[in-house]
């Protein structure tokens, strides 16, 4: 009697995980949004229609304590750190551009001279993944189906479209602007773009978009945001006043030609448009086999740096994506079908209010001048030691030596990092200060110090980090910008969606590299290769 019930128990239970992995979604769709703020969701939430952010928040599952582990919080760092589960200390990707201390130059996060450009012969699109030094989730996926699951990724930005769909990718697609507006990609790829995109390129779509950016609701009524003529905006050349509407066409002229179409809303109908068509032409979800498809909106974060998170132009690019998430969900619906699909959604980065803004109201912010403060490093470090051109590079608030210098000289390097950290620490616009040596060892209790760590590459990275006060920046005194590892950059949302997820909401603390391996357990599949993240089981149905 027990052996039959013990034979019963073992069929059931086989039967279960069989069906468990068999229940897999036919398609994964990573949406990542660039420049968004976790506040944005309860700051237009009563704007939003049903079937966009707010079906996302009622029939998926909210993370509401979401962060980034790391700084600098940027676009390359943000999107490659989703896909791959881990940490610029460990994929690489450290900014979007950083000096490269063993040639000397700066390097760009997607560049690769062996590449060729396709859809267009500007060197400029030579761009491919190589510089990630882990898999992405995608490439997991496909190596687990013998490389049957395709994956595709799309943006505006190269690197919003390269670094998520990883370094297997079938194809990876995103926009030029300049006086041609079309979709490229690079031979990374391919020998060639595929008909459809050809096709769509054909249509012009550079020109299909560049059309009036006009509010949807009359301006007195988008509460949500500050008066829609401020000092706090930089606008469009062309324009003394920045306010809605805009022109496009009659402005893009003396606005990058068709990158003005990045710079609005149109930019998201742009993104979506394509990306339903990669969809249908790439014949995603249709087999037993998951695919994945990466979808990164960058216009709110070229529309947060010129505009501000604080305009009227935000909160009118917020309403509008959210019609472009409805109509993504419905594309979804009819070509793969309720139920066959996960989705989740997230950001690479947040922003911070216009300082000028800030001080304004008498909060505490401010702005630095980049070149000033290596002036006064250098000047220390003579000081200090007797020689010039110790520094030779500031970027990413990372300080690199100049090793050559340091060698004839006879210097040794920990001395002038302890003493630069001490000068650094002493200088009003500095918050914390820390040493390679520190950031290279294993015990880094310091909050502010455990998130410069995780994004500090031992073979990249600098010789000093330095953290700036809250809400004091590198940039204009109009727009916003990002970057540090403060509170309003590191909080976005996060939201799943779709089969595989429970509905619900939690306050946990969950983190970027938590993404990928949540997405993984639902596929039912393994970690990518650099995983550093965990499963946040809440999630998972």
């Amino acid at each position: 009697m027990r052996l039959r019930i013990f034979i019963t128990f073992c069929i059931l239970f086989s039967g279960l995980r069989a069906q468990d992995y068999a229940a897999n979604p036919k398609l994964v769709v990573g949406v990542v949004v660039d420049q968004m703020r976790y506040d944005y969701i309860s700051r237009f939430y009563n704007r939003f229609e049903e079937g966009g952010f707010k079906r996302l928040l009622n029939e998926g599952f909210e993370c509401r304590n979401h962060h980034y582990n790391y700084m600098p919080t940027y676009t390359g760092p943000g999107h490659a750190s989703i896909f791959t589960g881990t940490t610029p200390a460990n994929h690489g990707i450290i900014a979007n551009n950083w000096y490269d201390k063993y040639e000397g130059k700066s390097v760009y996060c997607a560049s690769d001279e062996n590449v060729k450009p396709l859809g267009t012969t500007s060197e400029k699109e030579k761009m491919s993944p190589n510089r990630m030094l882990v898999t992405s989730f995608a490439d997991a996926n496909r190596l687990h189906t013998q490389f049957r699951g395709k994956t595709i990724g799309v943006s505006i930005k190269d690197r919003g479209a390269i670094l998520p769909a990883g370094h297997t990718a079938n194809r990876a697609y995103w926009f030029r602007g300049r006086n041609e507006g079309k979709w490229v990609s690079s031979d990374f790829y391919g020998s060639k773009l595929p008909n459809w995109v050809e096709k769509i390129n054909k249509e012009e779509p550079g020109q299909k978009y560049l059309k009036p950016w006009n509010p949807l609701y009359q301006i007195n009524t988008y509460s949500a945001s500050g008066a829609d003529s401020n000092d706090y905006e930089n606008g469009f050349k062309g324009r003394e006043i920045a306010t809605l509407p805009y022109d496009l066409e009659s402005l893009s002229d003396e606005n990058g030609g068709f990158d003005i179409i990045k710079v609005s809303p149109h930019g998201n109908s742009l993104v979506t448009d394509f990306a339903i068509e990669a969809i249908k032409n790439e014949k995603l979800g249709i087999d037993t086999y998951t695919d994945v498809l990466t979808v990164s909106y960058s216009s709110p974060d070229y529309i947060g740096h010129n505009f501000g998170v604080n305009s009227v132009e935000i909160e009118d690019t917020y309403l509008r994506l959210d019609k472009e998430i409805a109509k993504l969900f419905e594309a979804l619906e009819e070509i793969v079908g309720e139920g066959n699909y996960t989705l989740f959604l997230t950001a690479d980065h947040g922003a911070a209010q216009v300082p000028s803004y800030l001080k304004k109201k008498r909060i505490p912010a401010g702005y630095i001048d980049k070149g000033d403060l290596k002036n006064r490093m250098a000047k220390e470090l003579w000081e200090r030691f007797g020689s010039d051109n110790m520094i030779a590079n500031f970027s990413n608030q990372q300080v690199f030596f100049n090793t050559m210098v340091l060698e004839e000289k006879n210097i040794a390097k920990e001395d002038v990092e302890k003493a630069l950290v001490y000068f650094l620490e002493n200088q009003p616009e500095i918050q914390y200060a820390f040493t390679r040596s520190q950031l290279s060892g294993r015990s880094m209790t310091d909050p502010m110090g455990l998130l410069v760590q995780n994004g500090f590459h031992q073979h990249f990275s600098g010789d000093v980090a330095l953290i700036f006060k809250p809400s004091t920046i590198v940039y204009s005194k109009k727009g916003s910008t990002h970057g540090s590892p403060q509170v309003y950059d590191t909080h976005v949302p996060l939201i799943f969606y779709g089969k595989g997820v429970k509905r619900g909401k939690t306050y946990h603390k969950t983190s970027v590299i938590d993404i990928a391996p949540t997405i993984c357990a639902i596929i039912g599949i393994g970690n990518p290769n650099g995983v550093t993240g965990k499963v946040i089981e809440e999630v998972v149905k």
